[in-house]
């Protein structure tokens, strides 16, 4: 088994799995933090933007560089729409890609370059919530960035990468960044994806069984389990154990895995949740009071819904009820209606609701109270008519490099009055914000990153018992936001592997059985036998047959050989021939021997078949018996009345020497077909033949 490590960042994994031959890739996150070294996408020209001036280095006058590199307070951006680092594809051909495996929705964003163009002719498993909402991300993604369209494009700064001044400089392979891909991508890789429900055991290509279970982070995510029957490997990506809106962690079909590949803890160990959000409604409230506005850069789902919630709460308890909300998203009327219909992916207490009836979440009474009002755009028909100010707002992106989110930064950023709160852990806020400074707006980080923490992922592990965890290498590290904090770790004493971007992994789990099934047909003629109270054995002699990863073992006629009048036993001319050693090799016996032999029986059944003058010796291992016999001419048999001399050492196997060869098929027909096959039906010797 091989692990292959197509990304950098823990949070936005994908990872190639060779098992039994079956090439998985585990989720195809795309890395979006490349973003910030752009400048924004205004949806209307900025003079500010507009007027930042050229960079250029100290040594080289390059006026095509200087106009593609801009300086804003001391950090040069690139002027050009914005590029993002997909999963490297170097490494595996995307074609060779037999099945993809999304874990939820934010690991699924480099879909649309890992399908199409590049051959994949594979399958890819989610989750039914997991799909469209995913599709909600990509619409948004793809429509906020082709709604401010770049006049050119900057390719240039990156044959000077060696002389550009930090972040720049440190770039991970920026000649392998792209720009976003059109809908016509999303909508052919979307086409591909093949809905499963949570437990719903899936046959991969007859090889192996793959199953998605609740990982509790967000609506529709899932971890994944992988299953031969003898060996089992469980892919934890994305979880939380947090009683939030998603149905709750399912850890039963986890245990016990020979491997765990754990990824996706959360990237802000430091910061409680619960805490997060209660400094987030108290500085909405705060900021409101004083007639400021709340921007809240956001995705299209997942912890936007529990602010909702939480914050429309808490505006009511301090008498700010009147205080208007705002949603702007190319997907928001989608977003809100989808969260209300998948009531069989929520938590307990969200299904209750629907079977009451109520809706599961209480945007829906907001919205139709006016609280929560939700627009595509700011350009869009009635937003400026119900537009008013103080008011909250969420919107995207949470980069600020695109978007509603950069209006409203250059809208309020030079007001102190107004805040800004970040709530999404996937970007430096300080360097999300670096393009518009300087800003007057108050900034406050309240990141809220429900995914298992180190303290309840080494409980977690604990309670799997893996036989081998598998993760990535900068989980056995102090975070760089707390690097004497010896706690924010993983500490297991269950076998470990790290691995990091690019790493091949060889991993401990090698393919040690495969089931079989046997015919019907065979099936009947097999007669077990009690060896003792509960077990019984039995042998057989059949044709094992392999095909689509799956093994057949079929009963085998063999009557033709047997029969000297058939016409197997006739050359061909049609006539009788005698038969050959091949032929009786190529006859099987219908039993197997096993157990010990009795010598005293074994003596008196060969002198039934004419076998007489034989003397047993006993040996230091067992007994050998030397036989002196005259042989009678038979059918099939030529040199008769030669006298073969043959020695047999009775313990592990049974050793016969024959000088003469003729006499062999001979002696072997009386001996095996005659003598042994029917004494020795409780015996676990094995029969050699030497000329």
């Amino acid at each position: 088994m091989k692990l292959y490590c197509l990304s950098g960042d823990p949070n936005k994994p994908c990872s190639i799995l060779q098992f039994k031959g079956i090439t998985f890739m585990l989720d195809c996150g795309l890395s979006s933090l490349s973003v910030l070294n752009f400048l924004p996408l205004p949806f209307v020209r900025s003079a500010r933007l507009d007027n930042l001036p050229g960079w250029v280095p100290r040594d080289a006058a390059d006026p095509e560089l200087e106009k593609e590199l801009k300086e804003c307070c001391g950090r040069v951006f690139v002027d050009s729409p914005p590029e993002f680092l997909p999963p490297q594809s170097k490494v595996v051909d995307f074609s060779q890609v037999d099945v993809i495996l999304i874990s939820n929705y934010l690991c699924m964003l480099a879909l649309p370059f890992i399908t199409e163009g590049t051959g994949f002719a594979g399958k890819v498993y989610a989750t039914e919530p997991t799909m469209q909402i995913g599709r909600m991300f990509l619409e948004e993604l793809v429509d906020n960035i082709e709604q401010m369209p770049k006049a050119s494009t900057a390719s240039h700064w990156k044959e000077f990468l060696h002389i550009l001044p930090p972040p720049l400089c440190d770039s991970h392979r920026p000649r392998t960044w792209k720009q976003i891909y059109n809908m016509t991508a999303v909508n052919k890789s979307l086409a591909r994806i093949g809905m499963v429900g949570y437990n719903q055991k899936l046959d991969v290509y007859g090889a192996l069984a793959v199953m998605a279970v609740s990982s509790g982070y967000c609506l529709g995510s899932s971890n994944w389990v992988i299953d031969s029957m003898y060996e089992k490997v469980a892919y934890v990506s994305g979880s939380s154990t947090l009683t939030t809106h998603p149905r709750p962690m399912d850890q039963a079909a986890l245990k016990n895995a020979n491997v765990l590949i754990l990824t996706g803890l959360t990237q802000t160990p430091t910061a409680n949740p619960d805490s997060m959000l209660g400094e987030l409604c108290m500085t909405v409230a705060s900021t409101v009071r004083v007639g400021g506005n709340v921007l809240i850069p956001c995705y299209p789902s997942g912890v936007v819904y529990d602010l909702f919630e939480c914050l429309s709460g808490h505006l009511d308890s301090v008498g700010m009820s009147t205080v208007p909300m705002f949603f702007i998203s190319p997907v928001a009327d989608t977003s809100l209606a989808y969260s209300n219909i998948f009531a069989e992916w929520l938590s307990t207490v969200k299904q209750n609701k629907v079977y009451l009836p109520e809706e599961p979440f209480p945007h829906a009474l907001l919205s139709r109270s006016g609280r929560l009002k939700h627009f595509k755009h700011i350009y869009t028909e009635g937003f400026s008519t119900d537009y008013r100010q103080p008011c909250v707002v969420f919107c995207g992106h949470p980069s600020l490099r695109f978007g509603d989110a950069v209006h409203f930064v250059e809208l309020w950023g030079s007001n102190t009055l107004n805040t800004i709160i970040f709530t999404e852990p996937d970007f430096p806020y300080l360097e999300a914000l670096s393009p518009y400074q300087p800003l007057m707006m108050k900034t406050v980080h309240c990141p809220i990153d429900t995914s298992l923490n180190f303290t309840q992922a080494n409980k977690l592990i604990r309670e799997l018992k893996p036989g081998t965890l598998v993760l990535p290498e900068c989980y056995l590290q102090p975070p760089v936001i707390a690097p004497h904090r010896p706690d924010l770790v993983v500490d297991t004493d269950r076998p470990v592997i790290v691995f990091k971007r690019d790493d091949v992994l060889s991993l401990p789990l090698k393919r040690k059985l495969s089931p079989a099934e046997i015919s019907t047909s065979l099936t009947e003629k097999l007669h077990p036998n009690e060896v003792r109270s509960g077990v019984s054995l039995v042998t057989m002699t059949g044709h094992l047959v392999a095909g689509d990863n799956k093994f057949t073992i079929k009963d085998i006629s063999v009557s033709d050989l047997r029969d000297p009048d058939s016409t197997a036993a006739r050359g061909s001319s049609g006539k009788k021939r005698l038969r050959v050693a091949e032929d009786f090799a190529k006859i099987k016996p219908d039993s197997y021997t096993w157990g010990s032999l009795n010598v005293e029986e074994f003596i008196q059944k060969i002198s039934e078949e004419g076998i007489t003058d034989a003397k047993v010796e006993k040996g230091t291992s067992g007994y050998i018996i030397h036989l002196f016999c005259t042989l009678e001419h038979k059918p099939g048999a030529v040199g008769a009345n030669e006298v073969a001399q043959w020695s047999m050492e009775m313990h592990n196997t049974l050793h016969v020497v024959i000088n003469d060869f003729n006499s062999q098929l001979y002696v072997a027909q009386v001996i095996v077909r005659m003598c042994l096959f029917t004494l020795l039906s409780a015996c676990n010797i094995c029969l050699f033949f030497h000329l």
